[in-house]
């Protein structure tokens, strides 16, 4: 549950602004601030289930984006490729400042 949970906030982070005001607050307030859907039910007067699809819908979507854009696994890969750059770095230049700061640089664009 903790992986899926992960997962789809990083998706929301990628994509968010591809939903709708309704399904980024509904996201915001599941999985961002830990409300129940009982809460978000009582803040939106709507019903648990309405809130449940909501999200199903929403999760489906971010998904999607994810199938067809492939932004969240091009950063994982551009994580995972700097972190083997920084360890041949270190291993041939020591703590470079100049290249690490191109690194770090690199690292935070996003």
């Amino acid at each position: 549950m903790l992986e899926k949970t992960m997962r789809v906030n990083a998706l929301y982070d990628f994509y968010q602004l591809l939903l709708t005001a309704k399904q980024q607050q509904y996201m915001d307030l599941y999985y961002l601030n830990d409300f129940s859907l009982g809460e978000i039910a009582e803040e939106f007067h709507v019903s648990r289930q309405a809130v449940y699809d909501n999200l199903k819908r929403t999760e489906s979507m971010l998904e999607s984006f994810e199938e067809k854009l492939g932004l969240y696994k091009k950063y994982q890969e551009r994580l995972k490729l700097l972190t083997e750059l920084k360890s041949i770095v270190r291993a041939h230049f020591g703590e470079s400042h100049d290249i690490m700061n191109i690194i770090y640089k690199l690292e935070n664009l996003d």
